[in-house]
């Protein structure tokens, strides 16, 4: 298997070199033409120029920075392109205003009185205080990964690109879970509704979604005055399954969406989310990021009014080794650090979510 791989990379290499040549002689034909020389003259200095170029080598920290940056740039599309129809689409993109890994926000606080068929003037000057909010944006780390020489001698694919897309993937993944979990209420609050399902038990004990649980909420954000354009409703995977368990037309919708919206309910775009964040539902209070699930703990849906959150994306840096820098286990290693935040604009405002409770 080996020498057939082997076999192949010589027949590409030398396919690749014949090429370049053929290339290199069409080209100097070319120039030769157009300064007036003879033809042959061009064919056989561009084929020169060509050969020795390929025996050039530049200084390593060149060669390792084109590398790296071409890398990084690949895999800041990867992660991007990954959370695109998400629940993230359509939130404020703030990060052309990120500086040093922080973002500043102007706080400003209240809102302006809006008159009807006013008749008395001048009008009365009103202030709306502001102040600065620095916000610094979280930092995303993937292991480092190892590929040796060995396996790069031996397979036939190419690793490295494969290692390249499971980083972004992970690096999308961890970026969605921190953004979920930072849209979603802390606790039940007047301003900040926490409701509860309230559906049969299933074979665990947990109450069950139903239509009438996200009315339910339809109706606390009325009465808070929250817009009814762009309210969207994230649903974690078990209030997903109850709706398609009981729910026919949501779960035609289901299966037959192509973009990132699942459905429309009761004024609510409908998303998903593979981890959602955890609640007590005893406390109906959220669980610290990356908490594990304690008896009592159950995924909530999130809801949020998309203009009040943020999102913004930072720099990204490749760590890369050579395996000829690693004489003892002569392998590649690499991984990658990523800074991104989403957050309310505003402390919690416009925010809830619909927890599962024991029956």
């Amino acid at each position: 298997m080996k020498d057939l791989v082997k076999m192949r990379k010589k027949t590409g290499r030398i396919i690749s070199a014949l090429v370049a040549l053929v290339v290199s002689a069409v080209m100097g034909c070319l120039i030769a033409l157009c300064l007036g020389l003879p033809l042959w003259v061009g064919a056989i200095g561009m084929m020169v120029v060509a050969t020795v170029a390929s025996f050039v080598r530049l200084p390593n920290g060149l060669r390792a920075g084109v590398y790296v940056e071409v890398w990084t740039r690949q895999v800041v599309e990867h992660y991007t392109h990954a959370m695109e129809n998400t629940f993230l689409d359509g939130v404020p993109d703030f990060s052309q205003y990120a500086e040093n890994s922080t973002i500043h926000l102007s706080d400003v606080s209240g809102d302006p009185t809006v008159l009807v068929d006013n008749t008395t003037y001048p009008l009365e000057v009103e202030t709306l205080a502001d102040g600065d909010v620095s916000i610094g944006l979280s930092k995303f780390e993937t292991k480092p990964t190892a590929v040796t020489d060995d396996e790069l001698y031996a397979l036939a694919y190419d690793k490295m690109a494969l290692v390249k897309t499971r980083h972004g993937d992970k690096l999308s993944e961890g970026m969605l879970d921190k953004a979920i979990h930072a849209f979603a209420p802390t606790e039940n609050t007047a301003d900040t509704p926490v409701l509860e399902t309230s559906g049969t038990p299933d074979e665990d004990g947990r109450k069950k979604l139903l239509r009438a649980d996200i009315l339910k909420l339809r109706r606390k954000l009325d009465k808070l005055k929250v817009p009814k354009k762009n309210r969207r409703l994230v649903l974690c995977s078990d209030h997903i399954n109850d709706l398609l368990e009981a729910d026919q037309k949501f779960k035609d919708q289901y299966h037959d969406y192509s973009t990132g919206v699942i459905s429309k309910m009761y004024g609510f775009d409908i998303y998903e989310a593979a981890n959602c964040p955890l609640f007590d539902s005893t406390t109906k209070k959220k669980k610290s990021f990356g908490a594990v699930a304690t008896a009592n703990d159950f995924e909530a849906s999130v809801f949020f009014y998309v203009p009040r959150m943020f999102k913004c994306k930072g720099s990204v840096k490749m760590y890369y080794s050579k395996a000829e820098n690693d004489p003892l286990y002569k392998r590649n290693t690499v991984s990658f650090t990523a800074r991104f935040v989403a957050l309310p604009q505003k402390k919690e405002k416009a925010v809830g979510a619909i927890i599962s409770v024991k029956g």
